[in-house]
């Protein structure tokens, strides 16, 4: 499970070194190969141990071809997926395509979801945590009950 949110800084040939409480796990369930894409949704990356991908992938290329939100998000999704694998130092080369995409700089922040990893420019995380604590907190409570949390 990849829990937290993490400041790191990318080097100057656009690699990132997840930081070493993440490694052993990523070595281990995916022998250090993670896929990179885009979120449909949000400003970020997606950053999944190949695994996780692969799964997702399935239920991707399973969409029907003729609908066109279907491959509209094939087209992104699996368009712009990158796989990596970590080096000796427990770093990935993240595409220069999809740094830009998201305007990634130096200073990023990554966060855990569980499954998966979001990568994302750290004053654009700043800004979307400020947005997201200005929304609406009882409709949050009412979501929250939905969920059962």
């Amino acid at each position: 499970m990849f829990r937290g949110i993490t400041t790191l800084n990318l080097d100057a040939k656009g690699r990132l070194s997840i930081p070493a409480k993440y490694r052993k796990s990523l070595g281990i369930c995916c022998e250090s190969k993670v896929v990179i894409t885009v979120d449909l949704l949000e400003s970020c990356l997606q950053l999944y141990p190949l695994p996780e991908w692969e799964a997702v992938e399935r239920k991707l290329i399973a969409l029907p071809s003729h609908n066109r939100q279907a491959r509209y998000i094939k087209r992104q999704l699996i368009g712009h997926a990158e796989e990596r694998e970590l080096d000796s130092h427990g770093r990935i080369l993240l595409p220069l395509e999809l740094r830009s995409r998201v305007e990634l700089g130096k200073n990023i922040t990554l966060v855990g979801q569980g499954n998966k990893f979001e990568l994302w420019n750290a004053a654009v995380w700043e800004q979307q945590i400020a947005k997201e604590e200005a929304l609406n907190k009882e409709e949050l409570t009412r979501e929250l009950a939905l969920l059962g949390l």
